[in-house]
Formats: structure tokens, C-alpha cells, sequence
């Protein structure tokens, strides 16, 4: 049977969309554009209005209950909760079924994780130990995913497979090491303990729901609104509430891949049975009631995890981090970082991710290869290794983030934005032209 073309076409348009929407390296050369938009606007005095945008007040009133913030917030403390709701979604998926459900497999990139995480911070103590900025010694630890993986895509199939999976591996671990130190070293004020244990109250209905295999989403949503309340409320920062609120969504599927085969293979043959010759329009009413069967065997197959990842994921990417970027990254450049002396938070940031975070990657990798716990993904050499650490020195997002919630002078604050935009960038460009080189050989 011959598909009419305006079909055909129709598909492809879909195909292209569906890929456009999940492509991580689209959405970091949109946050790039936000970031540049937002420098433009703190620094080009006719653009001002934008930037003070976010420093204005709004705020959600029911009843007798208030909750006002500045737009700034809102974003920080509230869509961002939904970016690390997916964050732990993917990490979850990750440690389930991915690169890091077995030891084997998780060793390597948990041991360059880590050794990416204490290297910089390391670096970052030393240039500012006793002085003001030495909170900010988080600051340098985080690898920008998005921007990591664009810069990455760049090269195509130039770049081996497995080191392309390594990298996703390790951001994601990166990104749970970021969490535990944003939740146990960076409260956004005095911790109210009576919170948090309503708060466990709320986690411990949330596990109730999953182990009894509920899959209402609401039953989920509500609850997880309460939660990121209660958080807020409690001083350790709101966005935790997305990753536990994660942990707590069911990834077990209704029926199992046996039965799921069966069920499909018998409907799919039945569909082509009472099939009438018509493809765009299904008049036939036995096609329709299969293709509901169909839909209600998809539905019981396709665990909720799964379902909340590919709603959200084009939300995170092509909204909530351009307004993170948007509202972050305007900093006005000043002369300070070119000056001698450089401040002490700029010399930490700039080596503790440009140097810090190849070193740590490098180093922890060789040992735990050395020492036979983990191993090398297929047709991946060392020098790849070192070019993927520089890379990883692209701190961005959360590096922005961490930088906010360190410091109370926003001098400080702003000075170490400067300098995340400045090395990351410088990251990407000499990680690029490192990988170009590294993999040179392994072009096809």
C-alpha cells in the first residue's frame, strides 16, 4: 500500500520536531544566546529597563495565604526546582538502567566526578583561604551538561561513542555531587527543623504512592508543590525539593515486556485485518477501539518516570534555562578582572575550572584504571580523556547558581559571575580545539 506524499511529509515534519525538542546541543547554543543577551542588557545603559526587570516583585495570593518573591527568585527558587526534578529523573533512569546501574559500568565517571569536583575546590581554597570570597569554594565544582554535550555534538562522529556516553555519565554524577553540597553547605537562611519534618511527612506519602503503584499524576504533582513549600520555608534551598520529589516517582512499569509483545504484536495484526485502505483519515471503527487498546498497552509499558522526563525536558531546555540565563547572567564587565591585583574569587573560579577541572577528571580516572576498578570506554585514549576534562570546565549554569547563594556582597556575586562567563567560555573554545586534536585520528 502506497502512503500518500502530504503523509509522508507530515511525518518527517514530526520527526524533525520531536528531534529539535530533545537535542541538548539546540538548547546550549540557546542558553548561550540568552546569557549574551542578558551581558548586553546589564551593560548597554538603552537596554537597562530589561535588567531590572527581574528584581521586580510578584507574587501568588489565595485566601489568607501570600507567597511574593522578585521575578529573579521565582526562577531560581521555583522553575528551577522543575530542572532539578528532571536532573534527578535522569539520574535515577541512570542508576537504574543506564551507565550507572552497575559498578562496572558507573566506576570510571563517579571516580572522574569526583576527582572534577575536589580538584577545583581544592584550587579554589588555596587562591582564597581566609579571605572573604572563601565560601565560594563550590562554585568551580560543576560542569555545564547542555553546554558540555553541544560543544561535544560539534564534532560529530569525529568524537568516539563511548566517550560522548562517559561524558554523559559523569556530568550527571557531577550534577548529584552539586546537589549534596547545595543542600548541606549552602542554606538560603537559618534551617527550621519543624519544616523539614513536614516535609518528610510529605516524602514519606510520596513513597506510600509509589510502593503501592499509584500512577495518578496529580497525586504526585499536589504533593510535590506542598514539598517544595515546606523547603523553601525550611532554609535548605527549594530546588532539592525537585530531586527528592524525583526519587519518589514510580519507574516500574503495569505489565511486563512479555506480555506487552504479545499484546501488540495480536493487535497490530488485527489493525491490518480491518484495515480499509484509509491512512490519514481511520474511519473504521474496529481500527479505532485497537488503536485505544494500543495506546492503553503504551501507557501501561511506559513507566510515569519516563513520562515526566519527556514532558518536562523540552520545558527545561528551551524555557526555564533560558530564563536562567536570562536573569543570571547579567553582570556588568568590569575592568577588576584584567587589573592587577586579580580578586581572589576570579584566579579561584578561573583555575579551579579551567585547570582544576581537566586535572581532577585526568588524574582520578588514571587511578581508578590503575588500580583495575573501572576501564577505558572502547576506542578512547588518554589525551581524549584530558581533552574531555577541559570541556568539562565549562561551569555555567551551575556554577551561576552556586555563585548566587555563596556570597551576601554582590560585588563578590558579580565578580564571579564574570569570571564563570569568561572561563567557560574559554573552556569550550580550547576543550573544542583539544578534542579536535585528540580525535583526529579516529575520524572517519
Amino acid at each position: 500500500m502506497k502512503i500518500p506524499k502530504r503523509a509522508v511529509m507530515t511525518l518527517e515534519a514530526r520527526n524533525f520536531f520531536n528531534q529539535f525538542l530533545h537535542n541538548e546541543s539546540i538548547g546550549g547554543v540557546l542558553l548561550l544566546i540568552c546569557a549574551i543577551i542578558s551581558l548586553l542588557c546589564a551593560n548597554v545603559p538603552s537596554l537597562g529597563f530589561l535588567h531590572e526587570l527581574w528584581h521586580k516583585e510578584a507574587g501568588i495570593t489565595i485566601g489568607d495565604f501570600s507567597l511574593t518573591m522578585k521575578i529573579e527568585h521565582w526562577i531560581n527558587d521555583g522553575l528551577m526546582a522543575i530542572f532539578f526534578f528532571v536532573v534527578g529523573l535522569e539520574i535515577k533512569r541512570e542508576m537504574l538502567v543506564g551507565e550507572l546501574s552497575s559498578f562496572k559500568h558507573a566506576a570510571l565517571p563517579i571516580f572522574a566526578a569526583v576527582g572534577g569536583m575536589i580538584v577545583p575546590a581544592l584550587i579554589f581554597a588555596l587562591f582564597n583561604n581566609g579571605t572573604p570570597s572563601a565560601n565560594g569554594w563550590g562554585i568551580p565544582m560543576a560542569t555545564d551538561i547542555a553546554f558540555a554535550l553541544g560543544i561535544l555534538s560539534l564534532l560529530g562522529k569525529r568524537v568516539p561513542v563511548g566517550l560522548k556516553v562517559f561524558l554523559t555519565a559523569l556530568a550527571i554524577v557531577d550534577d548529584l555531587g552539586a546537589i549534596v553540597v547545595l543542600a548541606i553547605f549552602y542554606p538560603t537562611h537559618t534551617l527550621h527543623f519543624n519544616m523539614l519534618l513536614y516535609a518528610a511527612l510529605v516524602v514519606l506519602f510520596l513513597m506510600i504512592l509509589n510502593r503501592n503503584k499509584v500512577r495518578n499524576v496529580l497525586l504526585y504533582i499536589l504533593p510535590g508543590l506542598l514539598l517544595w513549600w515546606l523547603i523553601l520555608q525550611s532554609g535548605i534551598h527549594a530546588t532539592i525539593a525537585g530531586v527528592i520529589l524525583a526519587l519518589t516517582i514510580p519507574s516500574r512499569t503495569v505489565i511486563n515486556e512479555v506480555k506487552f509483545s504479545v499484546r501488540i504484536k495480536y493487535l497490530l495484526a488485527k489493525f491490518k485485518d480491518v484495515s480499509n485502505s484509509e491512512v490519514e483519515v481511520l474511519a473504521n471503527p474496529q481500527q479505532q477501539h485497537i488503536i485505544h487498546q494500543i495506546d492503553k498497552h503504551v501507557q501501561e509499558i511506559n513507566p510515569l518516570m519516563h513520562k515526566f522526563e519527556a514532558a518536562l525536558h523540552p520545558w527545561t531546555t528551551f524555557l526555564i534555562m533560558p530564563l536562567f540565563a536570562l536573569a543570571n547572567s547579567g553582570v556588568e564587565i568590569t575592568w577588576r578582572l584584567f587589573t592587577s591585583p586579580v580578586p581572589a574569587v576570579a584566579t579561584g573560579i578561573f583555575f579551579g575550572l579551567l585547570l582544576g577541572k581537566p586535572i581532577g577528571i585526568f588524574l582520578f580516572s588514571l587511578l581508578s584504571v590503575k588500580l583495575k576498578i573501572a576501564e577505558l570506554p572502547q576506542g578512547t585514549k588518554w589525551r581524549q580523556i584530558w581533552a574531555l576534562g577541559m570541556i568539562a570546565g565549562i561551569g555555567f549554569t551551575m556554577s551561576i547558581f552556586i555563585d548566587s547563594l555563596a556570597f551576601k556582597d554582590m560585588d563578590l556575586v558579580n565578580l564571579g559571575k564574570a569570571t564563570i562567563l569568561l572561563t567557560s567560555t574559554l573552556a569550550a573554545v580550547l576543550g573544542l580545539l583539544a578534542m579536535f586534536i585528540t580525535c583526529k585520528k579516529e575520524s572517519n
